[in-house]
């Protein structure tokens, strides 16, 4: 098996020595909220060992939620109230982040600015309503480009009160592992081609903690898939073979149910989608799923196999597929203040050439920025981690002065501009967003998100009332573009 952490996957590298991911294997480990009779779930961060290959590989050394890779899927219905105790069993402090989820600016788990980490051997109660339905996720927020990277991450459900009628309702969570042969996780976490490029790009895939071989279904079955986007910085492009798949929701915010654009399901890193695909392939059949999102490295994730009983119908189930929307607060566009956001920075153009054009129309020569002046400065910002900027700042530990302060209760428009040569995930904490338009154009479906997946010089308009106090995240959830530097704070 090839895992150089700079070769492209390939199918034998993805899957050679991987266990089979049927359905019995493929269910995460669930934690049901009317379970626990009111009483706080707990929650432990501890170094753990864990089978991501399988075979006759070694397990890998982890840090996990409970001992597993994802922590153990929370199950919740609508409107109730969340109550988790995280006990900190590592060497480090940390937080838990409920991303995407509606919470009081005290329990989002910001280091410093919403709240003190955790400090090893201490133990931290989060408790909030959960007012919106859908597939949220929970991951530190304290060092995450390493913490995550390890493995500290696990799905949050949040059931609609009036479900839609499905088969079965399963979640895959996709990560993505830099592994060396022994299978150990290669440790060299915040490098700095890491942080200035891509971010951290493994060479391992893993649905819900394991290298997949086969998912097992059944003929005539639907499905409500829950995709999650664990990893640090892989962006997925999903394609389900002889398959039509309809999203019904992304980033847990109900949506018109629609095909996706060429049938392709793409996630940046922390976004989610729900799909609902109706399996109608014939008994024995076996159908691939390609990420396809970089063409040149496309791979096979994993197979649907079919198993060899009837079809459990002979039509595809009638019924509808339409979420009913969650409690969103009304815009109002027409009165809606506007502000200018701009990500820069890194090492292929964007916000570093600016720079150097700046110098050179101000009086500077090429031979002097090569020879000290703007290379000093532009390097001294590398060694001290300040590679991404919002609105021209690069923001490294902790989060100062907000960039933004904007009126409670009113509707924004944030007109954001990619000015770099990658892809950032925007998340925005605390809040839905409505995605308005992407280079000038308005979105087909208008979609509520709370992680809008910016291409190289794109610009993209969201908009949300700011109706929840406090002061905000906004950052790049490449984990490396945020530690270096590509996050900011808003204040409501």
């Amino acid at each position: 098996m090839n895992w150089n952490p700079r070769s492209n996957l390939s199918r034998r590298s993805l899957l050679v020595g991987g266990a089979a991911f049927l359905a019995a294997g493929a269910m995460i480990g669930r934690v049901s909220a009317a379970a626990q009779a009111g009483t706080a779930i707990r929650l432990i961060a501890k170094p753990a060992r864990v089978p991501l290959v399988g075979g006759h590989r070694d397990a890998t050394d982890v840090w996990a939620y409970n001992g597993s890779v994802p922590g153990p899927e929370l199950r919740f219905r609508q409107g109730q109230r969340l109550r988790i105790a995280v006990e900190n069993q590592l060497a480090e402090e940390t937080t838990v982040h409920w991303h995407g989820v509606r919470t009081p600016n005290a329990m989002d788990g910001v280091p410093f600015l919403t709240q003190k980490p955790i400090a090893p051997g201490e133990t931290f109660a989060y408790e909030f309503d959960l007012p919106d339905a859908g597939t949220f996720w929970y991951h530190p927020h304290h060092r995450s480009f390493e913490q995550v990277g390890r493995g500290l991450y696990g799905p949050l459900i949040v059931e609609e009160l009036e479900p839609i009628q499905v088969d079965r309702d399963v979640t895959w969570v996709l990560d993505d592992w830099r592994l060396l042969p022994d299978a150990r996780i290669r440790d060299d976490f915040g490098g700095f081609m890491d942080m200035s490029h891509a971010g951290r790009i493994g060479n391992t895939v893993t649905i819900n903690g394991r290298v997949p071989q086969a998912f097992s279904v059944r003929s005539g079955e639907r499905l409500r898939l829950r995709l999650v986007n664990a990893a640090n910085a892989r962006i997925f492009g999903l394609q389900f073979e002889g398959h039509r798949s309809k999203v019904i929701a992304l980033d847990g915010q109900p949506v018109e149910p629609h095909e996706p654009e060429n049938r392709r399901i793409v996630l940046g890193p922390a976004q989610r989608a729900d799909l609902v695909i109706d399996m109608t392939g014939a008994p024995g059949a076996t159908h691939a799923v390609f990420d396809r999102f970089s063409q040149g490295s496309a791979y096979k994730l994993v197979d649907l196999a079919y198993s060899a009983e009837p079809p459990i119908r002979a039509e595809p189930l009638d019924a509808p597929l339409r979420l009913a929307d969650n409690p969103l607060p009304e815009l109002d566009l027409a009165a809606a203040e506007r502000h200018e956001v701009a990500f820069g920075g890194g090492m292929m153009g964007g916000g570093m050439m600016e720079g150097m054009m700046s110098e050179t129309m101000s009086g500077g020569t090429m031979e002097g920025m090569m020879g000290g002046g703007m290379m000093e400065g532009m390097m001294g910002g590398m060694s001290d981690g300040k590679i991404w900027t919002i609105n021209g700042v690069s923001m490294i530990g902790h989060l100062d002065t907000p960039f933004l302060t904007l009126r409670r209760g009113g509707s924004h428009v944030l007109a954001m501009r990619n000015s770099t040569s990658f892809h950032h995930p925007i998340h925005f904490h605390g809040h839905a967003f409505r995605v308005l338009s992407r280079n000038g154009e308005p979105t087909v479906h208008r979609e509520w998100r709370d992680t809008v997946l910016m291409a190289p010089d794109e610009r993209v308009e969201i908009a949300f009332v700011a109706d929840n106090p406090g002061d905000w995240m906004i950052h790049c959830h490449i984990l490396e573009h945020l530690a270096a530097g590509m996050m900011g704070t808003i204040r409501i």
